[in-house]
């Protein structure tokens, strides 16, 4: 299955092909950008293996993503990545909850008021 058949949908986990490797991302465009056949890119936040809580990052579990292990997804790395390099569609997607929190986080890495507790 590759996104120009089957296009990326808000909340997705995908591997996409960034910077020659292979990365989970969360899909957090709208889906009228996501589905478009004029928009060549989505906007996705990465996963990384390492990292800590805080304001624009949240450990998730294997449970929760459908990844191998303990991920940290990094909103303060949002990213512009073409549709082609996104190359295999995870089964689980985000809840409604675990998107709005992720869109919180993308907030508070651009803006510094944005509110944050623990």
């Amino acid at each position: 299955m590759t996104a120009k058949s089957n296009p990326p949908r808000r909340g997705e986990i995908w591997y996409a092909n960034t910077g020659g490797k292979r990365h989970a991302v969360v899909i957090i465009s709208l889906d009228q950008r996501n589905v478009s056949d004029r928009t060549t890119s989505v906007l996705a936040v990465p996963f990384g293996s390492a990292g800590s809580e805080g304001p624009t990052s949240m450990r998730m579990e294997p449970g929760e993503t459908g990844l191998p292990e303990p991920s940290f997804l990094k909103a303060h790395f949002i990213s512009v990545i073409e549709k082609s390099l996104l190359i295999e569609r995870l089964p689980r997607t985000f809840t409604i909850r675990r998107l709005r929190e992720l869109v919180a986080m993308v907030n508070r890495a651009i803006d510094p008021d944005a509110p944050y507790s623990r």
